[in-house]
């Protein structure tokens, strides 16, 4: 049974689902940042996914990346799975711009992670889940 890593959870926001990932708002409103989990038990890699899972995981990950930056206006789009840290697969979307906190550098370490303030949050879960519509998104394989 899949679970997510209690340090996701902790660090971030539920804010949906496509059919393989979990969407999870990071709690840093810095920077909007989307975090993927796929929902299958045991893995940290990517090549630990079968092949459908993993194409799948392509066209979720592409699907985030062009909707974030078109709803927030991007210069660049951050994407990352490290797993240093936290080992269960996760993949960031971090939508960067030349005049963020920290443009042009990588965004861990930094600038400390700024909280949301309720009225925000609210606000930024709106924009991401009307982005993040899954009408015209490719089905699950």
């Amino acid at each position: 049974m899949f679970e997510l890593d209690y340090r996701l959870e902790n660090d971030c926001v539920d804010i949906g689902s496509l059919p393989l990932c979990r969407i999870l708002l990071m709690k840093d409103a810095n920077y909007p940042w989307i975090i993927l989990v796929p929902q299958r038990e045991n893995i940290s890699e990517i090549f630990q996914l079968d092949l459908d899972s993993q194409e799948q995981l392509i066209w979720e990950s592409s699907f985030v990346a062009e909707r974030l930056m078109s709803a927030f206006d991007g210069d660049k789009m951050n994407i990352a799975a490290l797993g240093n840290v936290v080992p269960q697969l996760h993949i960031h979307h971090v939508v960067r711009r030349e005049d963020d906190a920290a443009w042009p550098n990588p965004v861990w370490g930094a600038v400390p992670p700024k909280a949301y303030q309720a009225a925000e949050l609210d606000q930024r879960i709106r924009v991401l889940r009307e982005a993040l519509q899954t009408s015209t998104f490719k089905p699950a394989v």
